[in-house]
């Protein structure tokens, strides 16, 4: 990442941002500004140099976000390792996921590319969050038209697992997939959903994995339904 770089290191590109997150400024502008003022200090924070007005702007635009993405995840990976787990999940003995999605309001003026209403911008964040230690472990970011259940195609599904959805992600071709990968996921059902029992078939040990016995305790039968 840092090939023909001369000053401004894709570390410290990092470190600049993260400092703009937790410090909570508005705007590159002004990021650079408290960077700037902090003088020596920035030397704790492990900055070695405060960029130009224009250096971080361009490095945002012109760098690879990979180098970044890689990054993030790698330290979600080590974060979920040394995280207290949630104690009735622990006692459950199961990983559960809540997948949901947020809008973020823009300025049509400064981002005309984002149009989403006939007055107003805007890009949605999707997120994965790890309910075992309420982190999320994936993040896309897309224009706000994007429907929200799309965001399934581009999770791998964990084996096992429950993912824990609201009823703007229902889409059974979708919902199959992830039960073909050997997962489950919970969520409300529509108001005009129309559903009956087809079939009945009884639940075989082993059919998953460690959950297996625990669903046949629960429910001694699976209802294969047709909707």
């Amino acid at each position: 990442g840092n090939k023909r770089l001369c000053r401004f290191s894709c570390m410290d590109q990092l470190l600049c941002m993260v400092f703009a997150q937790l410090t909570g400024r508005s705007s590159l502008r002004e990021t650079v500004s408290c960077l700037r003022a902090l003088g020596s200090r920035r030397y704790h924070c492990g900055i070695r140099t405060a960029p130009a007005r224009s250096t971080l702007p361009e490095a945002n635009e012109r760098r690879d976000f990979r180098i970044f993405m890689d990054t993030a995840l790698s330290m979600i990976a080590s974060a979920r390792l040394e995280l207290p787990v949630d104690a009735d999940l622990k006692r459950l003995r199961i990983h559960a996921f809540a997948i949901d999605s947020t809008t973020i309001d823009l300025c049509l003026k400064l981002f005309p590319w984002a149009l989403f209403r006939r007055r107003k911008a805007g890009v949605k964040a999707h997120t994965m969050i790890d309910l075992r230690v309420g982190i999320p472990t994936f993040m896309r970011i897309s224009h706000a038209k994007v429907a929200d259940v799309s965001v399934l195609d581009q999770i791998v599904f964990q084996p096992g697992a429950f993912y824990v959805v609201d009823r703007g992600y229902i889409d059974f071709a979708r919902f199959y997939r992830l039960h073909l990968a050997g997962a489950f996921f919970i969520t409300r059902a529509k108001r005009r959903l129309d559903c009956r029992v087809r079939q009945r078939l009884p639940v075989a040990p082993n059919a998953y994995d460690r959950h297996a016995s625990c669903c046949a305790e629960v429910a001694p039968a699976i209802d294969v339904a047709q909707l």
